[in-house]
């Protein structure tokens, strides 16, 4: 009987796997643009167009999509040397949002105590401190006692919400559920626009860390530790490496950098601060990174793609007055496509060998 089997791949091009990597996107378009036909009744070239005017359409909308690549790629960043270590921090948004409320904090409580410039240098440390201190815990942990670090992380997200929570019920004002921008007439702690926008400073600061996380992970000596103790702890430890020291200290820039995520989310952007403030990026952010396979340079086309798909469904859910949820189904099926492609970069399918005739 004739059958098949899978077979894991030793290895495959770098361009081969991007050329199935596109091919899965160009499908996973396909596929949405047929659920589109048969809810809007439009034309798919239509429906392709306004995706790119939802993206592209004004000088505002680019510089919007600019800045979501930005936020998307800096968690990204951030998670990206524990994933490559196999510590699967699943607490970005928590570690995000912890540096943020610190950011918000900042600008409610000191606010004209100090000079503008100084007030943001103390909001990027004490960011930094509150995402470092929120990744740092569970590390511990795991180095200490083992814990398992996925549940671990995953549960600090929700403390980090239900503190924030907690800050927005006792600061909110009249009553409105929600803190309103903060320092809106002095404008002290937020993000200097440069060339009069408001979020090239962010995308500049985001480009500068892609580089500084990329030669970091790959020629410098933490960066081969981080790989060693990824591949084989045992290894590890019989070469010399610290594996409890190595996992805090990762997690410590894991947080750091989501740390520093909250703060340009906060004072570059938002001027504000609620639950909703992360938007989901830090669990976004495991698909950008692992997608990338762990490289910095990759993650900004994994990043550009996802944020492309999310701005431009957001334009036909408005355009066709579909429910907000829709732009979410859209993503949904692009991302699903990249997802299995990754199966077909893996494995491959071989035919069973014949089986001899009967004697």
């Amino acid at each position: 009987m004739l059958g098949f089997h899978v077979v894991k791949r030793k290895n495959m091009d770098w361009w081969k796997a991007w050329l199935i990597r596109g091919a899965s996107i160009i499908l996973g378009a396909a596929v949405c643009a047929v659920v589109i036909v048969f809810l809007t009744g439009k034309d798919p070239l239509d429906v392709f167009e306004t995706m790119v005017d939802g993206a592209f359409g004004t000088e505002r909308r680019i510089w919007a999509l600019l800045q979501g690549i930005a936020m998307l790629l800096c968690i990204s960043l951030a998670v990206t040397p524990a994933f490559k270590m196999k510590f699967w921090n699943i607490g970005a948004e928590g570690q995000a949002l912890m540096g943020g409320l610190a950011s918000a904090a900042c600008m409610m409580f000191i606010k004209d105590a100090l000079p503008n410039w100084l007030l943001i240098f103390v909001m990027v440390v004490t960011s930094m401190l509150a995402g470092a201190i929120w990744g740092v815990i569970p590390a511990f942990f795991k180095a200490r006692w083992g814990t398992n670090e996925t549940l671990f992380t995953l549960m600090m997200n929700y403390i980090a919400m239900q503190i924030v929570s907690v800050f927005i019920s006792i600061f909110a004002t009249g009553g409105s559920g929600k803190i309103d921008v903060l320092n809106a007439s002095t404008k002290l702690g937020w993000m200097p626009s440069v060339g009069g926008q408001a979020y090239l400073l962010n995308v500049v600061i985001v480009l500068v860390l892609t580089v500084i996380m990329y030669v970091y992970l790959k020629y410098s000596k933490q960066g081969y530790e981080i790989s060693v103790v990824g591949e084989s702890e045992n290894t590890a430890k019989y070469i010399g490496i610290n594996v409890k020291k190595v996992i805090i200290r990762t997690m410590l820039i894991s947080g750091l950098l989501c740390g520093l995520a909250g703060f340009l989310l906060v004072s570059g952007a938002d001027h504000t601060i609620a639950r909703e403030t992360v938007g989901g990026r830090g669990f976004t952010a495991i698909m950008v990174s692992w997608l990338a396979k762990f490289n910095p340079i990759f993650m900004v086309l994994t990043s550009f793609l996802l944020v492309f798909f999310e701005k431009g469904a957001i334009q036909i859910s408005q355009i066709c007055g579909l429910n907000a949820s829709f732009s979410d189904i859209i993503v949904g099926i692009i991302i699903f496509f990249i997802i299995g492609s990754e199966f077909f970069i893996n494995y491959e399918i071989k035919k069973n060998a014949k089986e001899g005739g009967s004697k």
